[in-house]
């Protein structure tokens, strides 16, 4: 009898012990890591800004997946490649962080998509645009997701080589997000049958354009492309206006940020042409949307702050309907998922990890056209996303069968 007694007692101990842990394991968080700039020269189109659209996306989601509480986690990459790839490794080796989100900077977003297939988690860039990401650095664990350098060249170029800017000379920034871009441009310049001149590399924390400018100038190229961003970007537009350069040459930008319109003020960004993935008062979906992420950040959104909004969500949802968070089982349910919300409507994400949707080009208004705060964009064109991104099979991404 007492043997009988004690076998209970021991199955019980050991039913109350498997018990605990299958609640400690439902309690756990589902960590997500923001990984952005807080405190560089493109602090000012994602730093705080990222890190509140996911929390916006969290806490849309209800704060918990799988009755897991989520967790956001939070860190300033300084623009050092090293330094985020050493952050992504202990994010994920000691804090289980099971996704990494926005990744502004190229450099970045290329070393940590490499951390993420090595560690068998997921990277989610918006913040990023080199098309090498869903290229020859493409990975199963890693989705491009708000807008690339293929489709910001395809819009800018189309719409300026068809109001006669048949030549080109580049200023591109001397990383890997300038190269892309400048290459993904002139092969789109190429195919449409312009000419390019030129083409210099100034260095991206460099403060003074002039000689740069000059080169510029000297080529008599009708279209002077700025190949770069940030704070870069804004200097190099301030500096051609100061030079002169605009009254007998066009500027393009190639990345125009909407918060490098709002800093450069309207007298200077007039009239530029850009590619942009979303933009605030585009729909009423999108302005109901943007005026909440303003109550937050006291500006309006860029298309990465959005699209760290909606890839947040739609991987939640991934989580939510995969009934874990196992890196390849939620990757497959979210490339099987199309996403229909205020950033894209029928996106979907292929093999290559590029997540597909309309473009848009703009152009940004006269001071006299602007009617209120932030109303910066005149509306131009959509591209499809089918015809807007590099067709898969000419990315050398090598999981393309």
């Amino acid at each position: 009898m007492k043997l009988k007694l004690k076998a209970i007692q021991c199955a019980l101990a050991l039913a109350m012990a498997a018990g605990g842990a299958s609640a400690q394991t439902a309690t756990k968080p589902l960590r997500i890591g923001v990984m952005t700039d807080l405190s560089g020269q493109f602090s000012h189109e994602s730093g705080t800004g990222a890190v509140n659209a996911v929390k916006m996306a969290v806490q849309d989601f209800g704060g918990k997946v799988l009755d897991r509480p989520i967790e956001v986690l939070v860190s300033d990459h300084l623009n050092k490649p090293d330094v985020a790839a050493a952050r992504a490794r202990e994010w994920f080796d000691t804090q289980d962080v099971r996704m990494i989100n926005e990744l502004i900077n190229s450099g970045v977003a290329l070393s940590v998509v490499g951390v993420a297939k090595e560690k068998n988690r997921i990277a989610i860039v918006n913040g990023a645009g080199s098309s090498r990401l869903t290229g020859d650095a493409c990975t199963p664990n890693s989705i491009h997701y708000a807008y690339d350098t293929y489709a910001l060249a395809q819009g800018t170029v189309d719409e300026m080589i068809k109001k006669g800017g048949d030549s080109w000379f580049f200023l591109t920034a001397d990383y890997a997000f300038g190269h892309a871009l400048e290459s993904d441009a002139t092969k789109a310049i190429d195919r449409d049958k312009g000419k390019v001149l030129g083409a210099v590399r100034y260095p991206i924390d460099t403060s003074d354009h002039s000689s740069f400018l000059l080169q510029a100038q000297a080529s008599k190229a009708k279209v002077v492309a700025i190949a770069g961003s940030g704070m870069g970007f804004i200097n190099a537009v301030k500096s051609a206006q100061e030079f002169g350069l605009t009254k007998t040459q066009t500027l393009a930008g190639l990345l125009v940020w909407l918060t490098d319109v709002d800093a450069m003020g309207l007298q200077v960004a007039q009239d530029l042409t850009l590619t942009n993935g979303f933009y605030w008062d585009r729909d009423e979906e999108t302005r109901k949307w943007s005026k909440r992420f303003f109550e937050l950040n006291k500006r309006m959104p860029t298309m990465a702050d959005a699209g760290d909004y909606s890839s947040t969500l739609h991987y939640l949802k991934a989580v939510q309907a995969a009934g874990t968070d196992d890196t390849a089982t939620v990757m497959a349910k979210m490339k099987a998922t199309p996403i229909n919300d205020m950033f894209a409507k029928g996106g979907k994400i292929r093999e290559d990890g590029r997540m597909v949707h309309d473009m848009y080009v703009y152009q940004v208004k006269k001071p006299s056209e602007s009617k209120y705060p932030w109303d910066y964009y005149k509306y131009v064109a959509t591209i499809p996303g089918d015809k807007a991104f590099r067709p898969m099979a000419d990315g050398g991404c090598p999981l393309v069968k």
